[in-house]
């Protein structure tokens, strides 16, 4: 069953590349942004960056929908090596990382063009800081500063390509 987690920084498309794949592959998209707990919410509305201990019950449930609802995607920033080890450990299946990566310039204006998000453009750099990149044999990289149409092409070509 497939599993893809779509993992980057806030700000770098995650929502929409995931809505876009969904459409293509017909795999229902879950947001993880709205897995969050009401504090973690409130805590980034406010500018304050999750600790380890304020993740930890969102990325559980996060590993929940893995676990039960394959196929499936979701958007969730999965930011250091042990996130993305706990999504595995609790999905019950193998999990693919596709990771939307950019300049930081195109990522902060994006954020700062946003309506309706809680995430300010104020906690990238502390996202950035906590990024653990993973490397090529753990995600299959995707660079955000290509057309949608090519990031979910390049993103269906990845999972085509480990489960044919």
């Amino acid at each position: 069953m497939l599993r893809v987690v779509i993992m980057g920084v806030s700000g770098t498309g995650k929502t929409s590349v995931g809505h876009a794949l969904s459409a293509r592959l017909g795999i229902p998209y879950l947001d993880g942004d709205d897995l969050h707990p009401a504090a973690n919410v409130a805590r980034m509305a406010a500018g304050i960056p999750l600790t380890d201990d304020d993740r930890w019950p969102w990325l559980d449930r996060v590993a929940a929908m893995l676990a039960d609802r394959p196929p499936v995607i979701i958007g969730c920033s999965a930011l250091r090596r042990v996130y993305r080890d706990r999504l595995r450990a609790g999905a019950g299946g193998a999990v693919q990382f596709l990771h939307l990566t950019g300049p930081r310039d195109i990522i902060a204006a994006r954020m700062a063009l946003r309506q309706g998000h809680y995430m300010p453009t104020a906690l990238l750099d502390s996202q950035l800081a906590t990024l653990e990149p993973p490397t090529a044999l753990e995600a299959t990289p995707l660079d955000i500063t290509l057309p949608l149409e090519a990031l979910v092409e390049a993103a269906a070509q990845a999972l085509h390509k480990d489960h044919p």
